[in-house]
């Protein structure tokens, strides 16, 4: 296990140390790789700790909230392959002004690249990103989304709101309203992980946002006790 003199650092916090891999809650406007000499987030927590990491998935550099590190390249594996199976379910939480095409369902369509590093979603189907989602008012003018992707697309669910004309709130390239953060965060993370000698076991995480006054508010706290236990909710049914 992770000798920890102090979990807490400006880039990330730590959530658990489990043998095989460490779960950290990414802070926002924080790089996912290195770049330009400065650490990415794995890199630091790498430095900070002192162990060797594997990424076995990513946030976006604006996106905060849960990731998953795995401490060999043995357990990396294993979690790569629960990733492409999508036996990892992930829950995101979102903010954004406006009022959307519909207040629940699900968002299906293919990507594309569009100008300015932006994706667009398409009205074919071949291969596509897949969302489902609810969502409720938590103030004037404001929806807190809760965001149940079925794909892994880079922007997903950045473009999945902005087809709903309601984009990410401080999601300055999908044209979201200005904030102090772009309000997407990795809420739950819910997985099998073991083998046939130590066994399997059931993980769950959650981790309530911190960064950014408007995920403070009574509103969205309200909201978060209704939505505690994601796997619980009765998700909206295609073609909802």
């Amino acid at each position: 296990m992770i000798r920890i003199t102090n979990a807490e650092y400006s880039m990330y916090r730590i959530i658990a140390d489990e043998a095989d891999f460490i779960v950290i809650s990414k802070s926002a406007k924080v790089h996912f790789h290195s770049q330009d000499g400065t650490a990415g987030v794995v890199a630091q927590a790498e430095q900070d700790l002192g162990i060797k990491l594997f990424a076995v998935h990513r946030l976006d550099t604006p996106t905060s909230g849960l990731l998953i590190l795995a401490k060999s390249a043995v357990a990396a594996k294993q979690f790569t392959e629960l990733f492409t199976a999508h036996k990892v379910q992930k829950y995101y939480l979102a903010l954004a002004k406006g009022k959307p095409k519909k207040k629940q369902g699900w968002v299906i369509g293919d990507m594309a690249k569009s100008r300015r590093s932006m994706f667009k979603l398409l009205r074919t189907k071949e291969n596509p990103a897949i969302t489902q989602f609810f969502s409720l008012s938590v103030g004037e003018g404001l929806r807190l989304y809760l965001l149940k992707p079925h794909s892994g697309k880079t922007h997903q669910l950045r473009v999945a709101l902005a087809s709903l004309g309601v984009p990410i709130l401080g999601d300055d390239l999908y044209g979201g309203a200005a904030a102090d953060r772009c309000y997407l965060h990795a809420y739950c993370l819910h997985f099998r992980y073991g083998d046939e000698v130590t066994g399997w076991r059931d993980y769950a995480y959650r981790d309530v946002p911190t960064q950014g006054e408007h995920f403070g508010t009574a509103g969205v706290i309200e909201a978060l006790v209704e939505w505690r236990e994601p796997d619980t909710l009765a998700w909206p049914a295609k073609g909802d």
